[in-house]
């Protein structure tokens, strides 16, 4: 659990020197209110990531309703799981760090 919500990490073992002290979060799930949200820090931290993303989304011909690292689906026929996987798969844990690193949150 990372902030409450299902969530796949970098542990801190791996990389202790997050900004906040809790493990680099890969990507979470969270039950919100109106819908579910899955949170993906990969595109947050990556533009080419979050352009290839929001591209390959798109080419699914499903609605993309996205925040900055966010989606957020209400049905799970929203959702294209096989873009999701490519997204996590993309973004190894090295990469991830890369990324953590770069934005300067350390």
């Amino acid at each position: 659990m990372v902030y409450g919500m299902i969530g796949y990490v970098v542990p801190l073992d791996r990389y202790p020197d997050t900004y906040n002290g809790q493990p680099l979060a890969a990507i979470t799930l969270a039950n919100q209110k109106n819908h579910v949200a899955v949170y993906l820090t990969g595109i947050y931290d990556d533009e080419d990531q979050r352009n290839w993303f929001v591209d390959a989304w798109k080419a699914t011909g499903k609605r993309l309703d996205m925040g900055k690292s966010c989606v957020r689906f209400k049905s799970i026929d929203d959702v294209s799981f096989e873009v999701l996987a490519q997204a996590v798969t993309r973004m190894t844990p090295d990469a991830l760090i890369r990324a953590d690193q770069d934005a300067g949150r350390r």
